[in-house]
């Protein structure tokens, strides 16, 4: 048991630690954020270790404090009973995974929005001035909405942080582990079983990735959170032996 809670401590102190130097010391939140932050690949500050370092980095507070004790909380049953190791990998494939995912999607979506403005009529130098510098005369493109032009620069120039993608891999692997345990919402506290209120978080996460209606509140990457599930998903059903692979545990 003891070096099953170590392993967490271990990823919270890191966390913690990274937080602290990039909002406490002065000058240093920039260089941070364009290091290890998570970019979009053909921004000039994207590098591949950022699919790893950025699980590590939070956007504030809150957002560090709700990720670190959704890893205790539901990382803890776990690792008491897959050993540090086995959760150590798990953990990481399903963080990288889900910043692959999110990175694919969003390069499709970049390469859709690139097209519809230049078929509006917007030249590929208006464009890359755009993506350099953030900045358009809203009146030189009427016939392109400012959501649209700012979406194009938002995925080109907006970073990803946080461990909720690794996070929600290893929600997928505590419900269908424990389908049975109650879960509750904050803003819906009525105690669910996992096996239900899994499937509902991530179907509240499609909507908002999909519709661009953020349940959850604005600059989240709900694709993110749904690439941590997919992968947590299908390590599940890897690990699993053929028997148990017969049922799929957190749809019963």
């Amino acid at each position: 048991m003891g070096k099953t809670i170590d392993v967490i401590k271990v990823i919270i102190a890191i966390n913690v630690v990274l937080a602290l130097v990039t909002f406490q010391v002065p000058g240093w939140e920039d260089p941070m954020f364009e290091t290890l932050a998570l970019y979009f690949p053909k921004n000039e500050h994207f590098r591949y270790w950022q699919l790893v370092t950025n699980m590590f980095m939070h956007g504030g507070l809150m957002h560090i404090v709700f990720n670190m004790y959704a890893l205790w909380a539901f990382g803890s049953p776990l690792l008491a009973q897959w050993g540090g190791k086995r959760f150590v990998l798990f953990y990481f494939l399903s963080g990288i995974g889900a910043g692959v995912i999110y990175l694919l999607i969003n390069y499709f979506q970049f390469n859709a929005l690139y097209n519809e403005l230049v078929a509006a009529g917007i030249s590929a130098d208006d464009l890359q001035t755009l993506l350099k510098t953030g900045k358009y005369i809203p009146s030189a493109f009427s016939d392109v909405s400012k959501e649209k032009m700012e979406t194009f620069y938002h995925l080109f120039a907006i970073p990803a942080v946080g461990a909720s993608g690794a996070i929600y891999g290893v929600l997928v692997a505590f419900g269908m582990t424990y389908p049975n345990a109650k879960l509750a919402l904050i803003f819906f506290p009525v105690p669910i079983a996992a096996k239900y209120f899994i499937p509902i978080l991530i179907g509240m996460d499609l909507f908002s990735g999909v519709t661009g209606v953020s349940i959850f509140g604005g600059g989240i990457a709900h694709f993110a959170h749904i690439g941590g599930a997919i992968i947590g998903f299908l390590l599940m059903w890897y690990w699993r032996g053929p028997r148990e692979k017969s049922n799929v545990t957190i749809l019963e």
